[in-house]
């Protein structure tokens, strides 16, 4: 497949021409790079990334090699931050991995894994029975019996992978989807609310949680009925072309319903949901549409931060840390929001977290296929955790809980992880008993 593509159309494929121009190659990226960080080699550092994509396109055949590099990136996005000459580079690495998917020739068994992992996001058949089997192993305690015997030993990295997946959330959210949810008092906004795809099954608890704490600052909410998977785990992975028949459908299920906002609680989902418009910007037909529909897209912290918060919450005493969602502080560049929000709620005691804008590792499904680098990730990441002293470690992405769960119990020392909007939830909650 890749002998039939012309080194032109190589080209054409990958990052295109004035992002790659835009980087001077000056290396403040480099402390930035959880991968250079950890390695200290430049080729996995953005610089060193960005300089393999101008070879490719200047005809340089796409090797092994290049592909393990790009693989290992995170696309965590904090090269973004560090970089003075505005380089785009989270769109660089997923045109470079939309060249490599499209010309890479994959064996059978993982073209078939890939085909199974990104289709089961699509549908929410196929992700109410993953989530009913989950709830069943853990359920019947095979889950339990199988980490207390030491199987996940036995598995190799299958047993590592086994410690990052969710756990079921019965009943599932899906069953919420379609419905409006009045606003508690004055109706002050009328909202949109993408649940997601694993969340639905994984974290529905946070879903409620979310409406819940929109309704109590006067939301009416709105759970559109024909919303689905956002396409963010698909334009990371190089398959652009799937993710935008996604946005396609979000952007109609949406759209028409003249909402003054549309929310979501994952931060790695709101990056893309945001970058709608550079998604489907060759699309006449959808081109305008994705860039009013991406108008709106609020993470549900930045948009309470945004308003004027509903005070009525009782205490949560506990000294909370936040970690920074990369894809909040990177790629949406949502710093303050969430802090502003924990520093509302009374009793709470905040303690900034070091390198709280480093990768935890999470990253997507990185934590599945970058297992090892990952877990190296998490464990700095639970140093830090563990230096701050806090009972409560808090973020703003369903991904970045799951991996700092795992790092709990791992690393941890007994610490709870939790949602900016769980604690918010809580506080609200408290001040009703």
């Amino acid at each position: 497949m890749a002998d039939s593509i012309a080194a032109s159309e190589q080209a054409a494929l990958g990052p295109r021409q004035f992002d790659l121009d835009r980087c001077v190659h000056c290396g403040l990226c480099l402390n930035a790079c959880p991968t250079y960080r950890e390695l200290g080699l430049e080729m996995d550092s953005p610089r060193g990334r960005v300089y393999q994509m101008v070879q490719v396109a200047n005809g340089a055949p796409i090797t092994p090699s290049y592909v393990e590099h790009i693989g290992l990136c995170l696309a965590c996005r904090g090269c973004e931050s560090a970089c003075p000459s505005g380089v785009r580079y989270g769109r660089m690495v997923e045109d470079a991995r939309a060249q490599i998917e499209a010309q890479v020739h994959r064996g059978w068994f993982m073209r078939q894994v890939r085909r199974l992992a990104f289709g089961m996001l699509q549908s929410r058949r196929a992700l109410t029975l993953a989530g009913i089997l989950l709830y069943l192993y853990e359920a019947s305690r095979m889950k339990a019996l199988v980490r207390a015997l030491g199987f996940l030993k036995l598995l190799g990295r299958l047993g590592d992978l086994e410690q990052l997946a969710p756990s079921a959330d019965p009943p599932f959210f899906f069953s919420q989807v379609g419905r409006t949810f009045p606003p508690i008092g004055e109706r002050r906004h009328r909202v949109a609310f993408l649940a997601g795809c694993i969340a639905n099954v994984a974290f529905a608890r946070l879903n409620e949680a979310t409406v819940r704490v929109l309704q109590q600052n006067g939301c009416e909410v709105t759970i559109p009925k024909d919303q689905g998977c956002c396409g963010a785990l698909h334009v990371h992975a190089g398959l652009p072309e799937d993710a935008r028949r996604l946005a396609r459908r979000n952007i109609d299920a949406v759209l028409a319903g003249g909402f003054d906002a549309v929310i979501t609680n994952a931060a790695g989902c709101g990056s893309t949901l945001k970058e709608y418009g550079e998604l489907l910007e060759g699309d006449p037909q959808y081109a305008a549409k994705a860039r009013e529909f991406s108008s709106l897209m609020r993470d549900v912290t930045e948009f309470l931060a945004s308003i004027e918060l509903n005070p009525r919450m009782g205490a949560v005493d506990a000294t909370v840390t936040y970690q920074d969602s990369c894809h909040l502080a990177h790629g949406q560049r949502v710093r303050t929001a969430p802090r502003k929000l924990l520093a509302a709620v009374p009793g709470l005691t905040f303690v900034e977290l070091p390198g709280a804008d480093l990768c935890c590792g999470s990253a997507g499904i990185y934590n599945l296929v970058e297992n090892e680098m990952s877990t190296a990730l998490l464990k700095s990441k639970m140093e830090s955790v563990n230096a701050a002293r806090a009972a409560i470690v808090a973020t703003a992405n369903p991904g970045c809980m799951l991996q700092l769960q795992a790092g709990v119990r791992l690393h941890g020392s007994g610490q709870s992880v939790m949602h900016v909007v769980e604690i918010l939830d809580l506080a609200y909650g408290r001040a009703r008993e």
